[in-house]
């Protein structure tokens, strides 16, 4: 049977480097540079062992159009945090904008959400 594991999260931007400095404002990350194996620039994110990277998008791609709640595809990834409303004061501080304040899922589980540029929401999670 196979065995799956994490590798990566590959985003979209039409500006890399501006979404690549939000995520080293943000959440500290290390901006790498690279090619991608068709020879066209990227730009790789590590966030505390996490692989994102950034891909261009072609000027003509209308990036207006946003999925609506539910979303169809990938709709966020998260991030783990030891205190959720510590975390987001950080965030704040730092400029960030939260498309959902901290609150309780249920017993145990608080989350909030992000909203990142390029509509890239990013969910934060506390598990006690």
């Amino acid at each position: 049977m196979p065995v799956y594991s994490y590798d990566h999260i590959h985003l979209r931007s039409k500006n890399p480097m501006g979404i690549a400095k939000y995520f080293e404002t943000m959440f500290d990350a290390k901006i790498l540079e690279s090619v991608q194996s068709d020879g066209q620039p990227r730009i790789d994110l590590d966030i505390n062992g996490l692989a994102v990277f950034i891909a261009a998008v072609p000027e003509e791609v209308d990036m207006s159009i946003s999925p609506v709640d539910p979303h169809l595809g990938l709709d966020h990834f998260g991030f783990r945090v030891d205190n959720i409303d510590e975390a987001v004061a950080d965030l704040k501080s730092r400029g960030a904008e939260m498309a959902v304040e901290p609150y309780d899922i249920r017993p145990g589980v608080r989350i909030a959400f992000v909203m990142a540029p390029d509509n890239i929401r990013i969910e934060l999670l506390q598990r006690n």
